[in-house]
């Protein structure tokens, strides 16, 4: 749901700015207005790359890796770090700077690789801020860190997705809001698949006893945009087994940001990897209860 309000976001309003000091004087660096210039950069070149001939890294049974993972991921590292140099990066590709900063960004350059290497015009690049936090909430389950700024962006249709702590959650200027549908028969849900057998498997289970019961399933092929759409009210309800950090940091910024629940479980075999019902906050305990054992 989107209610408006002209300038929501305008980066004179953002209350996160970084300061340091390049000479003389001070300099402020707004960190929304910033990661957003540097989204809309990184989605211009998937844009210009989408549906030509793409150099393939890696191949795995239910995922790629692509030159174009890299390539974005090394654009939004420079200029982050140009901007924010004593900040830290978790990206999927790669991670650089002191793990213990204060301030971190988490970066998926491509949600949706295997979209982008079909040729289906369903991905977005995600960025998130996270402080150091000693917050016994979510920030306990991140590894002391909670998001305080995220950007989603999706470059094919042009719709920048931010949220800042605090100060709510917008698409393209506009205010978001999860949606208000209660019923389970009523909800539009999406369910992600992980890359491993047992994963899937699950996902399965969880399929088969969601599809009678809700209106809609819908699995996408990204998670940051699958999030995006739960802050927006386009979808009620993400369900995923094993999701990693740099695919949803940006999103339960915009999910909490506009209304609507977390709730993450760590899973101890791989860092950054957790179990996500990530709702409306309207049917959270009612697919908890259904879903969850």
């Amino acid at each position: 749901m989107l209610c408006s309000r002209n300038g929501f976001f305008d980066k004179h309003l953002s209350r996160f700015h970084f300061s340091h000091h390049p000479g003389h004087g001070r300099l402020e660096v707004p960190m929304l207005s910033t990661a957003i210039e540097i989204a809309r950069k990184a989605g211009q070149l998937l844009r210009d790359r989408f549906g030509k001939s793409q150099q393939v890294n890696q191949v795995e049974t239910h995922d790629l890796k692509l030159q174009i993972d890299v390539d974005c991921q090394r654009l939004i590292e420079s200029q982050l770090l140009d901007a924010f140099p004593s900040h830290s990066i978790v990206g999927e590709e790669e991670s650089r700077g002191d793990p213990g900063a204060e301030y971190r960004w988490v970066v998926d350059p491509l949600d949706g690789t295997v979209n982008y290497a079909y040729g289906i015009p369903h991905f977005a690049v995600s960025i998130a801020l996270q402080h150091r936090s000693a917050d016994s909430g979510l920030a306990s389950i991140l590894g002391g860190y909670e998001s305080v700024i995220g950007v989603v962006y999706d470059p094919m249709r042009d719709e920048m997705f931010t949220a800042e702590k605090g100060n709510g959650a917008s698409l393209n200027g506009q205010r978001l809001q999860v949606s208000q549908r209660a019923r389970l028969d009523e909800a539009v849900i999406t369910v992600g698949f992980a890359k491993s057998a047992e994963t899937i498997e699950l996902g399965l289970g969880r399929l088969q006893c969601l599809i009678r019961r809700v209106r809609k399933v819908r699995t996408m092929g990204s998670a940051a945009l699958d999030l995006a759409y739960v802050a927006s009210g386009r979808l009620d309800a993400y369900l995923e087994f094993k999701i990693r950090l740099w695919d949803i940091a940006a999103g339960i910024l915009l999910v909490t940001e506009a209304g609507g629940s977390i709730h993450l479980e760590p899973l101890m075999e791989l860092p950054y990897t957790y179990q996500a019902i990530i709702s409306n906050g309207k049917i959270e305990l009612e697919l908890t209860g259904l879903v969850v054992a």
